[in-house]
């Protein structure tokens, strides 16, 4: 299991923690299969998933996707 550095800033102030925040609620929808969208099912699904709904900053950031990838085990 990867470590996961929740207070790295990211981008003005914005940590690994607040991102996870911001996409936790909306990504448990989607993996419990109570949304339009089908679960993520791949790690590549998760990282653009990812890249696309969090606010502000629009690249990849391997401790958010991680942090992910550990709690609904996808490879």
């Amino acid at each position: 299991m990867a470590k996961i550095n929740f207070d790295k800033e990211i981008y003005e102030g914005w940590t690994v923690r607040d991102f996870i925040n911001e996409l936790e609620p909306q990504l448990d929808i989607i993996q419990s299969g109570r949304s339009f969208m089908r679960p993520i099912r791949t790690k590549e699904e998760l990282k653009k998933w990812c890249k696309d709904n969090q606010p502000y900053y629009k690249k990849y950031v391997p401790d958010v996707v991680n942090y992910f990838a550990q709690k609904y085990n996808i490879k």
